[in-house]
């Protein structure tokens, strides 16, 4: 699968053609540790200050190659689909193998990087439920009012456990039913799909 770069990102990284390959290394370097532990200004006026170019250009490089890496890494791109996404940016043989080597090189710790960035969000582990019928009360001798009582069972990603009890009427139910099945029809279309095999 190739990766598209838009205009801006190839922007971004054309600066990389104009320095030296060991500046793009170091590039390379300052992209993986702005993922580890967020962005450092310092690092960019002292790149900028060596180069001679102005703090938003070292910037914008850094931050062009980190998304190049990133976005490479998500999609699980291989070495020949990696290199034929580059193509585009018009890169020297040397530095697209450059590119290519850091790529391999940092693949599994961004990869690494990126599962813990993401939201650790409970999921369905098992539902009890029960009808009550009230069919009488001493203002009202009949009546049906029915209640439904859900305990529904929550486990993390740790394997902490949790239960969530909610109360609806039938027809809130069934609303509710019919909504979830709209959702899960719409998930099952082709642009749903697409959608969903980019972002894992």
């Amino acid at each position: 699968m190739l990766m598209v770069l838009s205009d801006e990102h190839k922007e971004h990284l054309g600066f990389l053609s104009e320095v030296d390959p060991t500046v793009v290394g170091e590039f390379g370097r300052i992209a993986v540790e702005f993922l580890r532990k967020g962005t450092n200004p310092k690092i960019y006026e002292g790149a900028a200050r060596k180069l001679n170019v102005a703090v938003e250009t070292v910037e914008h490089g850094v931050e062009g190659l980190m998304y190049l890496l990133t976005e490479s890494c998500k999609l699980l791109i291989s070495e020949v689909d990696f290199q034929d996404s580059v193509l585009v940016l018009g890169f020297s043989e040397e530095l697209n193998q450059l590119l290519l080597q850091l790529y391999l090189e940092h693949r599994k710790e961004i990869r690494s990087i990126l599962n813990q960035l993401s939201p650790s969000l409970p999921h369905y582990d098992n539902l009890e439920w029960r009808l009550d019928v009230q069919l009488a009360s001493r203002a009202l001798r009949q009546q049906v009012k029915p209640v439904v009582t859900l305990k529904l069972h929550l486990e993390d990603n740790e394997g902490v456990k949790r239960a969530r009890v909610l109360q609806t009427d039938p027809a809130t139910l069934l609303h509710l039913i019919s909504n979830l099945e709209t959702a899960l029809a719409e998930i099952k279309t082709n642009h749903c799909r697409r959608i969903l095999r980019n972002i894992k």
